[in-house]
């Protein structure tokens, strides 16, 4: 692929995927004003969104075998605990801005515990067994990820248990 034509993709490729987070986000708060069909809307070119997404990835030929895949999620994750939002934070901080520092907390906290199950699911896959949770609670407030029942509180936010979505097999 020639190279302009690959930074394009690129580039498309991250429009799309965040319009299709703030599309999803939109629905979400049209939800909770009652306004059903609008977040239908929103969620519909959501999904296109993804759609357009997936195909400049699978253009782009970005998939891979799957401990390729995973070790991408790795190289992710460890950037952001080791680089991006370490920097993002100390900005915030240094700039008076509580709620980008609080954010960007939730996030590196998070991304510590995702880079970990990212490594053990690695490890399993190269072995030819599946990851072992069967059941993954996030903290719909900061992000915090735990395998099984979610505590009774978040460790980093301090919300509550029913604060927590179930993601299950």
């Amino acid at each position: 692929m020639r190279k302009m034509t690959e930074q394009f993709l690129k580039e498309a490729f991250a429009g799309e995927s965040q319009a299709h987070m703030k599309y999803a986000i939109f629905a979400e708060e049209a939800e909770k004003k009652g306004l059903k069909n609008l977040a239908n809307l929103f969620r519909a070119i959501s999904y296109a969104e993804y759609v357009h997404a997936k195909n400049h990835f699978n253009v782009l030929r970005l998939l891979g075998a799957m401990p390729d895949n995973i070790q991408q999620c790795i190289d992710g994750e460890n950037f952001e605990v080791q680089e991006m939002y370490p920097v993002y934070n100390e900005t915030a901080k240094l700039q008076g801005e509580k709620d980008a520092e609080r954010s960007t907390r939730y996030a590196l906290e998070a991304e510590k515990i995702h880079e970990e199950m990212y490594k053990k699911a690695k490890q399993l896959v190269e072995e030819g067994k599946d990851y072992p949770a069967k059941k993954i609670s996030i903290c719909s407030v900061c992000g915090h990820t735990v395998e099984g029942d979610a505590p009774d509180k978040c460790p980093v936010c301090g919300a509550s248990k029913s604060a927590f979505k179930d993601f299950e097999v």
